[in-house]
């Protein structure tokens, strides 16, 4: 990559740190905008802890004004800057839809009086709703269902089971939060907005993405973060349903790799893609590893039989395409990168808000 001059909002984020730090590392110049809400970074985050060599600008991703400012001499936009958490969106719908489709519509309109060569656009695989599954005659189902199930796991219409699939892109969506739904229309705005205006479009459909830096006081954000938020506090993680729904967990740094790879690499516009590690592991198993590396072994999850409205069962991703077209190869191993995430929960403090948002839920009627 030429040494691009590069903005990207929600760059003081874990993940934008992460890319921010990546880019660097490809000698482009890195531009930051940021608003730096309390529930993500905590009321004492210091932007100054952000790389020397990064210009820092704190604003809104609503704010016209300040967006079209940050756009001044840049090359290119990562835009990650978004309001996260399926359960928290179904109750704050205002916050996360302004937020995540409004701030993005700003950054659109602004980018048509100052376009770039290309924006990469962070999606997100709760897109999905219900991973893919097959059935016992081998056919391929989009839009499993829990409907008639006497379990936890969808079934078909006769009721027979369905083994899960690794998830493609070429899935249908189906939207079960407001969270969702907020990332399809960033997807969507994304690809529609640019292509007229002479601006290359890339989506990255992340998976549960982990590793040291993020922000374990926010109950809302990935669920490994969640889970060492509580047992660093010496307590149970709480884990819905009975713990054996599956997902996609993959490194920070891979992820950063991928959204740096994604912008600089020809022949991709108008493209969305998966990014994950390409391996499934059930709740359980994390929560169960997660405690082995952070020492507290002796913490058992609890397994709180409850479902909450949005979550689905089974999610993991099919990792050809992003292999195919943009090299992407995961590179962490997950039992390293425990260790290396346990090692930094240890030097850090977090407040255990997890009841707190789970009586949210359950007074919305969002959880049973």
């Amino acid at each position: 990559m030429r040494m691009e001059h590069v903005l990207v909002t929600g760059g003081a984020g874990f993940i934008g740190r992460a890319v921010t730090r990546e880019l660097l590392e490809r000698s482009c110049r890195v531009r930051v905008l940021d608003c730096l809400i309390d529930q993500v970074h905590g009321g004492n985050f210091d932007w100054q802890s952000l790389p020397d060599e990064v210009e820092f600008i704190r604003a809104d991703i609503r704010d016209a004004e300040s967006v079209a400012n940050a756009l001044r001499g840049i090359d290119s936009v990562i835009h990650l800057a978004a309001e996260v958490g399926v359960g928290q969106s179904m109750y704050e719908v205002e916050r996360y839809t302004s937020t995540n489709d409004v701030g993005t519509a700003v950054l659109f309109e602004q980018l048509i009086r100052s376009p770039v060569r290309r924006v990469v656009t962070a999606s997100s695989m709760s897109i999905y709703g219900e991973g893919l599954y097959e059935d016992e005659d081998g056919a391929l189902v989009e839009c499993a269902s829990r409907m008639g199930s006497t379990g936890w796991d969808p079934v078909d219409e006769l009721g027979r089971p369905l083994t899960p699939l690794p998830t493609p892109e070429w899935k249908r969506p189906a939207l079960a939060s407001i969270y969702a739904l907020n990332k399809f229309v960033q997807e969507q705005t994304t690809h529609i907005a640019a292509q007229p205006y002479g601006i290359e479009s890339v989506c990255l459909r992340l998976f549960n993405v982990y590793g040291p830096g993020q922000a374990l006081s926010n109950p809302y954000t990935g669920v490994l973060a969640i889970f060492a938020s509580r047992l660093l506090n010496g307590q149970r993680p709480l884990i819905f349903e009975d713990g054996r729904q599956r997902r996609d967990f993959v490194h920070v740094r891979d992820v950063a790799r991928a959204f740096a790879d994604a912008l600089e690499l020809p022949g991709i516009s108008g493209g969305t893609f998966n990014v994950g590690s390409g391996t499934d592991r059930t709740v359980t198993e994390i929560a169960t590893e997660l405690a082995r590396a952070m020492g507290k072994n002796r913490i058992e999850p609890e397994i709180l039989g409850k479902a909450r409205t949005g979550d689905i069962r089974h999610c993991f991703c099919d990792v050809r395409l992003a292999r195919e077209k943009l090299g992407f190869e995961p590179r962490q191993d997950f039992a390293d990168g425990l260790a290396e995430l346990a090692e930094w929960v240890a030097s850090t403090t977090a407040e255990d808000r997890v009841a707190q948002a789970q009586n949210e839920l359950e007074l919305r009627g969002l959880v049973a």
